[in-house]
């Protein structure tokens, strides 16, 4: 039997990550569907479950991933995830184990040597992903965090106050630049979202040599793609997938966020932003070193006003695609 190799796409959410999945999904090799966030979801809930090593307890963990990836908001088309087989393919008895089987059995069912996980955070859990075997190939997608945080303004998902969107985003890079430190150089590849869609034909050949897999003009095509449509029907903020390279899709946050919202980002992520080859716009005597606990307690309040408000005026079909993973959720926290 080939051996089947992992591909984690790590960084933020909203930095092109989608496309990039589509995009991947196109080469054979590769199966790229899109992620149900395992562990990221699991991980807060282990708890509920007790002792993994009693069998009872691992088999209605096993249980409920399967269903997760089941009511996925885009679905895992040709792919058959039962708990039955998952259960029957795990060595060990771990929430890890169950995602490496998961994410193989999607390589399997399609004949790809290669699965891709688009779960971005798995990089807080690098670890344990490689605890069970998985060497992955890691693919660090990145973006200017000013048009990051802008995107997520306009999301269902995510923070909404801009000084939120600067701590997480800074959290998030520096969490994959120290995993780079840990990876050897040939597993770990650096893309910023710029650069591809600048020049995607040359940026993806230029990927595929590192995943040594040949390149396929369905790259360039992916938003005629199955795939692509899935998921652009189960959601508006992934309706771009459906569309060609967007050129001029950067720097946006110059003419969309005050010049208050650019000041907090950059006073909470300016070094991040630089390091990663990005200007600052804000005057060096205008940088904040630090906010007060009052001012931070203010800022956490408009966010949480700011994120209610935003799912009372959500797309009532969005809220719809997401509610079964939401109710799945629910019932287990009740547990």
């Amino acid at each position: 039997m080939n051996t089947i190799q992992g591909i984690q796409m790590i960084g933020t959410q909203r930095s092109g990550s989608n496309l990039l999945r589509v995009m991947l999904d196109g080469i054979e090799q590769i199966v790229a569907p899109h992620p149900p966030h395992i562990l990221q979801r699991f991980l807060p809930l282990l708890p509920k479950y007790g002792d993994l090593s009693d069998q009872s307890n691992f088999h209605r963990l096993a249980a409920d991933i399967c269903e997760l990836v089941t009511v996925n908001p885009v679905p895992w088309e040709g792919i058959s995830i039962r708990t039955d087989e998952i259960l029957a393919a795990c060595k060990q008895q771990t929430v890890y184990e169950l995602f490496r089987v998961i994410y193989e059995t999607a390589a399997r069912q399609t004949g790809a040597s290669f699965w891709l996980c688009k779960s971005m955070k798995n990089m807080f859990y690098a670890e344990g992903i490689e605890s069970t075997g998985i060497q992955p190939y890691y693919i660090y997608l990145y973006r200017d965090g000013r048009d990051v945080a802008l995107s997520f303004k306009k999301a269902i998902v995510g923070e909404k106050h801009i000084y939120a969107l600067a701590q997480n985003w800074k959290k998030d890079q520096e969490a994959a630049l120290r995993l780079k430190e840990k990876t050897a150089e040939d597993h770990f590849f650096m893309l910023n979202y710029e650069t591809l869609i600048a020049c995607p034909e040359e940026t993806m050949r230029r990927l595929c040599n590192f995943l040594h897999v040949p390149y396929s003009d369905r790259v360039m095509e992916y938003y005629k793609s199955r795939e692509s449509e899935n998921t652009a029907v189960a959601g508006k903020m992934w309706s771009n997938v459906t569309k060609p390279i967007l050129k001029d899709n950067t720097n946006k946050f110059l003419r969309e966020l005050s010049s208050e919202d650019i000041t907090i980002f950059e006073s909470v992520a300016g070094d991040l932003l630089q390091q990663l080859g990005y200007s600052l716009c804000t005057p060096p005597d205008l940088l904040r070193d630090s906010f007060s606990d009052r001012e931070i307690a203010v800022f956490n309040e408009e966010n949480s006003r700011l994120k209610n408000a935003f799912i009372q005026q959500a797309d009532s079909t969005d809220l719809e695609k997401r509610r079964p993973q939401d109710e799945l959720i629910n019932r287990i926290k009740q547990y």
